[in-house]
């Protein structure tokens, strides 16, 4: 009659034999060569009562006896770090005990209603018995359950055939304190997939065997060949039913406990947290000194550095901010920006505090630090409220470095749009923090601090800030003009209203004014990537032809790329192109230097990345603005890798040239604009104004300035995970960039020549440790990947004849690429086993191809350099 759980029967003792696996190991690989470690013991199990009113509410005692700890695969001698100790020696005897020490369940129609046991044993040892008395929950017929176990609560479905029962757990809908952080772009993040299910076969209404088997797997998703998994097994076995101990008398649970062992305490079931204190870790300030000689700026091009920089990072989480700022204190001047690099990447509460009180925002003699503290917030992985609620202060108090206060902005503005891509757009801190942008915006009256509270919102991407931008694009000048239009590139196209799009057809059109080329450009790129109707791209099309010439041949060169690249417009495009008054050769047959043109870089199975790179000339050959732009995506998720923009205007007094219309009156200008990662930083000014053009000309180095100098952490996953059968697992990826890109631009009156230099210095490290954690043994698996690379961006223009000749150049140099794997098992005492393979590999350098049109330029460019006597004035 027992249809709901089953049932023990009376006087009898049930002896099993049970095991727990514990599998590391990479996601393809057989669990032969995995490491690992085995734990085996005889489980006794026995009734102590029934309810007198209720057969189906039994206690029942299990005692774990003759516990052994082994390796899961088999080993020589020589690598079995269990090899001449004894159980209690790698245990502990405190600990032994209190493994032996039984349990009481009391099922209620076969499922555990309360666990009772020892109240003060260690965590370690009690999560082994609640791993144990999870599988005795089971239920006689099949559907769905919600139930409570050691994983926490879980949704779980149980499928019964005759004497078998399948249990399936949803390991992804457990409840269970969580702890850890994932990283804040899908692409740079890791994905996991688990699963749980236990086999129970029955005999004579009692558990006759148990399987019950466990699997997580981690993958980069920017690399899905580097990843890891887990596999946790356990097995229970019935050996014999002997004669037992008779049962206790009595009407009440409490009592029979009572009479049982007056000890005895109710707890959950679901895991406690438990962590194993490390005894041999290095203090912090050991740790630096053992990283610090890679981290000198003339080494940040390099894997150690960007590795030292990850290993550092996982050691300030540890530390207090007593700890932090003792080595901040103390850190000479070359090295102190990687240390604040570091230690504001930690993103620990202590690591933003000791940081915050180190610099002082009132003194402009650190301001260098500060701006490093300001990008790496920018960066940050997963910022807090409380970063931001900080920053805010910090703007609303005495900044003394200007460049400073507008980098503060510009990062807060970054820091509003992470925090409300993971939904806490309501959090008080973001609030405050979007009103200040809106509102100071609104106040602002001289052209910088517009300047500045619009990169802000080029940074946060909120959808009520789109009306102001689209007032500042059609009804300003120029910088602040361009600087509005390219915040609205930035946006989804799907927040790309009809009402946006009306507005750059007139800006683009010039309907109401005139407007500089790089404003109107912008704009077209605006509506050609925003699912563009028929009549605009037919009024776009049929402008091309009363352009000036440079924006004409840019135009054609853009809707060129949008074909050749299969961009979403591309179709609507090709039906236009039916028409013979908006294609006919006149319009696309006018010569000039501009383009645009995309690009992959590379093609994967996981992730892909593009190159676009566009150059705009004003009519005299003069550089106005290039733009190179990389971008990593997956099957679902986008990357706005890098951008480096170099702008220019009003250089044609320089060689006598007459402006383009409508700038005519532009002011010497040349600049440059980054984003990196999808964070628009502070743009750099090369210089302003004639009179600083001609000084910095004569005394021109050529040198390139640098832009971006620093570390960076991309990568920033880590989850803790409760295995069923009661140790702890973690899981850790950091991915960090170590980065130096510099630009330059040189100038030659005599040779009628200017060059521009992009240079990108790049050394990543990812590394990943997954490791299982019981107290006794930790076994897990390191993976590392390193790769330092080159990318060259060179643009070379001869004006001293029309066309000019331009000459583009994009190399990326031979790279080395290594990657590792070591697997380990270690005891308390030290005594470790490791398996190490790695493999080194040169990734071949590579000349990108640009379109067909640079290539013969080139050929001109550089043929007329070997005759140079040819071009004297």
């Amino acid at each position: 009659g027992h249809t709901t759980g089953p049932s023990l029967n009376n006087d009898k003792l049930y002896k099993f034999a049970y095991s727990a696996e514990v599998y590391v190991d990479r996601v393809k690989a057989s669990l032969q060569k995995s490491a690992g470690y085995r734990f085996s013991s005889g489980v006794d199990v026995n009734l102590l009562w029934r309810n007198p009113d209720n057969d189906d509410d039994q206690l029942v005692k299990i005692t774990i006896r003759d516990v052994q700890i082994d390796n899961v695969n088999e080993r020589p001698a020589a690598k079995n770090i269990f090899k001449g100790k004894s159980t209690e020696k790698i245990i502990g005897k405190e600990h032994l005990k209190a493994l032996q020490r039984p349990i009481v369940l009391e099922l209620v129609r076969g499922k555990v209603k309360t666990f009772y046991s020892y109240q003060n044993e260690p965590g370690f040892t009690q999560n082994i018995k609640r791993g144990l008395a999870s599988l005795f929950q089971l239920q006689l017929h099949s559907g769905a359950a919600h139930e409570v176990d050691i994983s926490g609560k879980c949704n779980t479905t149980y499928h019964v055939r005759q004497d078998q029962v399948t249990k399936i757990k949803a390991l992804d809908s457990c409840e269970i304190e969580k702890q850890g952080f994932t990283s804040h772009n899908q692409i740079l993040d890791v994905s996991t997939k688990a699963t749980s299910a236990t086999i129970y076969v029955l005999e004579d209404s009692f558990i006759k065997s148990i399987k019950a088997e466990e699997n997580y797997v981690l993958l980069l998703n920017s690399r899905r060949k580097t990843g890891a998994k887990i596999v946790s097994k356990q097995r229970l076995e019935l050996k014999s039913v002997q004669a037992g101990p008779g049962l206790i008398a009595g009407k009440q649970v409490a009592g029979v406990i009572k009479t049982l062992d007056s000890s005895y305490v109710a707890m959950p079931l679901v895991a406690e947290p438990v962590k194993s204190e490390c005894k041999k870790c290095p203090s912090l300030s050991e740790h630096w000194q053992s990283i610090r000689e890679h981290m000198y700026p003339e080494k940040l091009s390099k894997a150690e550095a960007a590795r030292s920089f990850l290993s550092f990072i996982q050691n300030i989480r540890k530390a207090t901010k007593e700890e932090i700022l003792q080595i901040i204190r103390s850190e000479n001047k070359e090295l102190l920006p990687q240390v604040v690099d570091a230690v504001t990447s930690a993103q620990t509460p202590a690591s933003l505090e000791a940081v915050l009180e180190f610099l002082d925002f009132k003194d402009a003699s650190t301001s260098a630090l500060q701006e490093r503290f300001l990008y790496t917030c920018g960066f940050a992985s997963h910022p807090s409220e409380m970063l931001l609620k900080s920053l805010t202060a910090k703007f609303k108090g005495d900044i003394a470095n200007e460049e400073i206060r507008e980098t503060l902005i510009i990062v807060m503005g970054a820091l509003i749009r992470k925090l409300c891509d993971r939904e806490g757009c309501k959090l008080p801190a973001v609030v405050e923090a979007k009103r200040l942008v809106l509102s100071r915006l609104e106040k602002a009256k001289k052209d910088d601090n517009v300047r500045m509270y619009l990169l802000a919102l080029k940074n946060a991407l909120l959808p009520e800030a789109i009306p102001l931008l689209l007032k500042y694009a059609e009804s300003e000048e120029g910088p602040i003009s361009n600087v509005a239009v390219t915040a609205l590139q930035r946006y989804d196209p799907s927040f790309l209203t009809k009402e946006v799009r009306e507005t750059m057809n007139r800006i683009y059109h010039q309907n109401h004014k005139v407007h500089e080329k790089t404003v109107r450009t912008t704009a077209a790129a605006i509506i050609l990537n925003s699912n563009p109707s028929y009549m605009e791209v037919k009024n776009i099309l049929l402008s091309i032809g009363e352009l000036s010439l440079e924006m004409n041949k840019y135009m054609v060169s853009m809707i060129q790329d949008i074909l050749h690249f299969e961009m979403p417009s591309s179709k609507t495009i090709r039906q236009v192109l039916k028409d013979m008054r908006a294609y006919n050769y006149d319009r696309f047959s006018k010569t000039g230097s501009s383009s645009a043109y995309s690009g992959y870089i590379t093609r994967g199975p996981d992730v892909s990345s593009t190159y676009s790179l566009d150059i705009l000339y004003s009519g005299s050959g003069i550089l106005r603005r290039s733009n190179m732009n990389i971008h990593i995506f997956d099957r679902s998720a986008e990357l706005h890798a890098s951008q480096v923009v170099i702008e220019a205007q009003g250089l044609e007094s320089i060689i006598a040239a007459t402006p383009d219309e409508g700038e005519e009156n532009l002011d010497s200008f040349a600049g440059m604009s980054a984003i990196l990662f999808d964070v628009q930083l502070r743009p750099v000014t090369f210089f302003q104004g004639y009179g600083d053009l001609m000084s910095k000309m004569f005394s021109a180095t050529g040198d390139p300035i640098n832009v971006v100098k620093g570390l960076i952490l991309l990568t920033d996953y880590s989850q803790e995970i409760q295995l069923q059968s009661g140790p702890r697992a973690s899981t850790e990826f950091l991915g960090g960039l170590a980065i130096d890109i510099s630009g330059g631009m040189e100038f030659s009156l005599w040779y009628r020549e200017s060059k521009t230099n992009v240079k990108n210095r790049v050394a990543a490290f990812i590394a990943g440790n997954t490791e299982v954690d019981s107290f006794f043994v930790k076994t897990g698996m390191e993976t590392t990947l390193e790769a330092e690379t080159t990318l060259d961006f060179i643009s070379t223009v001869q004006f001293s004849q029309y066309p000019f000749l331009v000459c583009i150049q994009m190399d990326r140099v031979e790279s080395p690429f290594r990657r590792y794997v070591t697997k380990y098992e270690s005891l308390p005492s030290g005594r470790r086993y490791t398996a190490r393979r790695g493999k080194a590999e040169l990734l071949a350098g590579n000349e990108y191809p640009l379109h067909q049109e640079n290539s013969n330029m080139c050929r001109k460019v550089f043929g007329a350099k070997s005759d140079s006597s040819s071009n004297w004035f």
